[in-house]
């Protein structure tokens, strides 16, 4: 078995407590363990393990040690490898890194012995006319793609049209198409539904809207959506989850879900309405 680890390239006590309980796991079975050559150099450099820079279709699994901002960088080195990721979470939140670090060893254990589950999910894909070097090096998104001003407090207007049908125009400061698995990030923060991962389905949700009648919108996931910026700028801003990009105003940004998804490990008990509740604090009193 072929393992990779990936987590920040920062030093952080919380990622090296975690990686030397995942090592300590990891090599009480035969199994060949690659680190990202940044996080080893930081959290590992005494440990006389391989390297990585980037995956191919050979690794097994790789983990990601951090949060789910952590398993969005991840991301970018599985791509379309159809690679199972395990989110072990030594951050807040949480929702895509569920495993804690108490719970790394049993956790471990289970995914070795073959008792988990694969959640599959869903991706964006966005392109640029005319063309940007960097959308093209990385034209995908797990959470959401974002549209937002740039170098000024004037909102922007987003033209967006739904499979070439003109929708509206957006007066905000924004405009974030999300996936499912996004739904509970950036969009849910500004007012977006929460959507399970297996809805086939995208949200359009306006940051900070000026016409007050703009709501979250959820589309068909085999949408094309086509968005246009203009304002008292000639740039704007637009994220791929973490990833940022400068575009001019005359870009056209088209975005439709991706040929590929990617895959996540659970624990058999574990369940996204649960990760939901508990996360959320759904039905708890916290008054003081």
């Amino acid at each position: 078995m072929k393992i990779a680890i990936y987590g920040q390239s920062y030093y952080n006590e919380n990622n090296f407590k975690a990686l030397n309980i995942l090592l300590e796991a990891l090599r009480k079975e035969s199994i060949d363990i690659y680190i990202e050559e940044n996080f080893k150099d930081l959290h590992a450099p005494k440990h006389n393990l391989e390297a990585f820079s980037s995956l191919d279709n050979s690794f097994d699994l790789m983990v990601s040690i951090g949060g789910d901002g952590t398993i969005l960088r991840a991301i970018t080195y599985v791509r379309d490898l159809n690679i199972p990721i395990v989110g072990i979470n030594t951050g807040r939140l949480g929702f895509l890194a569920t495993i804690r670090t108490e719970g790394i060893s049993e956790a471990m254990r289970h995914i070795l012995e073959g008792n988990y589950k694969i959640t599959e999910r869903s991706l964006l894909e966005v392109s640029s006319d005319p063309k940007h070097e960097d959308i093209e090096a990385t034209n995908f998104a797990l959470n959401e793609i974002a549209l937002s001003r740039k170098n000024t407090t004037s909102m922007i207007t987003v033209e967006t049209h739904l499979n070439d049908e003109y929708l509206t125009s957006y007066w905000a400061d924004g405009l974030i198409i999300s996936t499912p698995t996004g739904s509970t990030g950036y969009s849910l923060s500004c007012g977006g539904p929460v959507i399970t991962p297996k809805t086939n389905s995208f949200v359009v949700t306006p940051i900070a809207p000026h016409n007050l009648s703009a709501r979250p919108l959820v589309i068909p996931d085999d949408t094309k959506i086509t968005l246009k910026v203009s304002g008292r700028e000639d740039q704007f801003l637009m994220s791929l989850d973490s990833r940022i990009v400068t575009l001019q105003n005359t870009t056209v940004v088209t975005v439709k879900k991706a040929s590929f998804s990617v895959k996540l490990v659970e624990l058999l008990d574990e369940s996204f309405i649960d990760t939901l509740r508990k996360k959320l604090l759904w039905g708890e009193d916290r008054r003081n």
